[in-house]
């Protein structure tokens, strides 16, 4: 069995991040997203090892110590973290892992897997960006210019990844996030792990 992709996706509040990752979910059964651990209660309807594996805060400490994370941050006075076995044992079973974090984090796990494949997910102006948070009707006006400020370091990040989606007409933006998942596939070192491909190319040997 081959061994699956990694992949970070990260994006500003609002720009369609999560659901262009469940539209893709939907679509390809070989992916999972990454699930994390974290140290804050479950809320209603969450699912301890769907949703989070939620887990004390001393635990979480051990597993610092132990380096079993290949990033984690405090967040709000929670802390989150991204296992390296949960990552590594969803790849080893050939599935491509998905895990959506911010810039900062996506840095970190960079740093541990260069071969992990970055995707920023853009919107298609600040003004679009704007619209989408207002039409939230969930922020008050003070938190929405806050978001915007964050959110324009964030895409000042967007230089950094492998690949840019812009998030203008949803449809397209998961059919562009379904061909990098796909070309990712198609790389050598991932198509040479299969038996029938490697026996193809070396034929002439």
């Amino acid at each position: 069995m081959h061994t699956g992709n990694f992949f970070l996706v990260s994006a500003p509040s609002g720009a369609g991040k999560t659901s262009i990752v469940n539209a893709a979910l939907a679509a390809d059964e070989q992916l999972v997203v990454s699930v994390s651990h974290t140290t804050r209660p479950a809320r209603g309807g969450e699912v301890d090892g769907e949703n989070y594996h939620f887990v004390s805060d001393d635990l979480f400490s051990q597993m610092v110590d132990k380096a079993d994370f290949l990033e984690h941050a405090n967040v709000f006075g929670k802390r989150y973290g991204t296992s390296k076995a949960e990552v590594a044992n969803k790849r080893d079973q050939g599935q491509d892992v998905i895990l959506e974090i911010d810039w900062q984090g996506a840095q970190q796990v960079r740093e541990a897997m260069p071969q992990a494949i970055s995707v920023f997910i853009l919107p298609p102006s600040v003004e679009a960006l704007a619209a989408r948070l207002t039409s939230r009707d969930e922020d008050t006006q003070e938190s929405i210019e806050k978001r915007l400020s964050e959110a324009k370091l964030d895409m000042s990040q967007a230089e950094h990844f492998d690949y840019l989606v812009v998030n203008e007409d949803f449809d397209h933006a998961v059919q562009d996030f379904i061909a990098i998942v796909r070309a990712a596939r198609l790389q050598k070192n991932v198509q040479l792990q299969h038996p029938a491909v490697k026996t193809l190319v070396h034929t002439g040997e």
